[in-house]
């Protein structure tokens, strides 16, 4: 039987149902100042697309694409696809339980492991000597 999810002591259903106002004293204080200070349009904005995706039932088909990398992810945004950009591309995410109280840039990286050719012509001037089979 898997272990139920708890964020400082309060269940998924527990989260779901407590007023914004509550959530907010349980997250880390650099979070609490952020949403104390008020959203951005563009947060403001993802999360009225999530409501509204939410309240009318409809399924993503699509993910829902953005650039905010710095959106805290709240417990109404479980079970939301999410295509965040990396700095070049969009990648998908699916939300879920415990993400929360993280930010949504946390799950997409901006880098990848760098891939040198390998030997042969042009990978480099020193490789140029070695037999190719």
């Amino acid at each position: 039987m898997p272990k139920e999810f708890l964020y400082r002591g309060y269940s998924f259903s527990q989260l779901e149902q407590m007023p914004m106002d509550e959530f907010v004293r349980l997250l880390p204080s650099k979070f609490r100042r952020k949403l104390n200070r008020g959203l951005t349009p563009e947060h403001r904005k993802l999360l009225e697309t999530i409501r509204a995706m939410k309240k009318s039932g409809e399924t993503q088909s699509k993910p829902l694409k953005t650039h905010a990398r710095d959106m805290l992810i709240l417990p109404e945004m479980v079970g939301v696809n999410l295509a965040v950009h990396s700095g070049k591309e969009f990648v998908n995410i699916t939300v879920t339980q415990q993400m929360i109280g993280h930010l949504l840039g946390e799950f997409v990286i901006t880098n990848k492991k760098v891939l040198h050719g390998n030997p042969g012509i042009g990978a480099s001037r020193s490789s140029m000597y070695v037999p190719l089979k």
